[in-house]
């Protein structure tokens, strides 16, 4: 019975010596996320003639929408993907952004889906390339086996280019995919701060 008594205080020490040192990790790290804001200060870039248009501090994707005179409708959504080769060692962006252009003529049930990745190279500007250009008979077509177009990167370079220049000029700009990349990392930042501060509140409670 005594020895039961003396395993049990036992463990009951060595789990609590545990949870201290995972809290006073979990602390540490909190302090270091919310002294060193990496992004403060960079210049976020402009939206122009796109409206924000869902935003959820829950989420990890962005909905932005415009309207052109014409009746043109131009719909880009996006969130964070992997870490790129180029990011390692100080670079601010570590990760690309996967965004999905959609432009739906007034007239046409018809919409143009472009799958593109935006980046950033260090100092240099950022970037996007298209991954993938669509062709859907409408917004309903979703089904994986109706052919929506070849593979991008076998299309011919000149087209390539002209595709990426249309989309420049339907508003995917600098000013576009620099905000998406700064506030993409900055969303991302201080919803693993909240992630932490979950953590350190449930380690706390288990003392």
């Amino acid at each position: 019975m005594a020895r039961a008594v003396a395993t049990s205080i036992l463990n009951n020490g060595r789990k609590a010596v545990e949870d201290l040192n995972l809290l006073k990790v979990l602390q540490l790290e909190i302090k270091h996320e919310q002294s060193s804001d990496r992004l403060q200060g960079h210049q976020t870039g402009l939206l122009r003639d796109f409206a924000l248009d869902w935003d959820s501090p829950q989420s990890q994707d962005v909905f932005l929408k415009r309207k052109c005179e014409s009746g043109e409708e131009i719909a880009v959504s996006a969130l964070l993907g992997r870490i790129t080769a180029e990011s390692e060692g100080e670079n601010l962006f570590p990760r690309e952004v996967l965004m999905k252009v959609c432009i739906k003529k007034p007239e046409l049930s018809s919409v143009l889906q472009f799958d593109c990745g935006v980046y950033n190279k260090g100092d240099i500007a950022s970037e996007f390339e298209i991954h993938n250009a669509y062709y859907l008979q409408s917004t309903s077509s979703r089904r994986s086996s109706l052919y929506k177009g070849p593979l991008f990167s076998s299309l011919d370079p000149h087209l390539q280019d002209a595709l990426k220049e249309y989309l420049i000029a339907k508003g995917i700009g600098a000013g576009l995919i620099n905000f998406l990349l700064v506030h993409l990392h900055k969303k991302e930042q201080v919803q693993y701060v909240k992630w932490l501060q979950k953590l350190e509140a449930s380690v706390s409670k288990c003392e």
